[in-house]
């Protein structure tokens, strides 16, 4: 039975290394405890308005104190996307 052919594969030759680069990933100071204030603040303004039947933080707002104390969770979640 005759040999077959061998065909020569072509050499693997790895890709390029890429360089490391180095990440800093510098947390801003700032940032966490004003997220975590905003959070409360926006937790304890709708507490508030919940125990004291709407007549405080602010009585002329009526309902629209319970929009406000999720305005500034709403704030906090905005503060959250400069955490690095």
């Amino acid at each position: 039975m005759p040999k077959s052919r061998i065909r020569k594969k072509a050499d693997y030759t790895p890709p390029p290394s890429k360089q490391a680069t180095n990440i800093k990933l510098n947390s801003r100071g700032w940032v966490a405890p004003v997220m975590l204030a905003m959070f409360l603040i926006g937790l304890a303004w709708i507490v508030v308005f919940y125990v004291t039947d709407g007549s405080l933080p602010i009585e002329t707002l009526g309902n629209w104190n319970i929009v406000v104390g999720f305005g500034f969770i709403a704030a906090g979640f905005g503060v959250s996307t400069q955490w690095k």
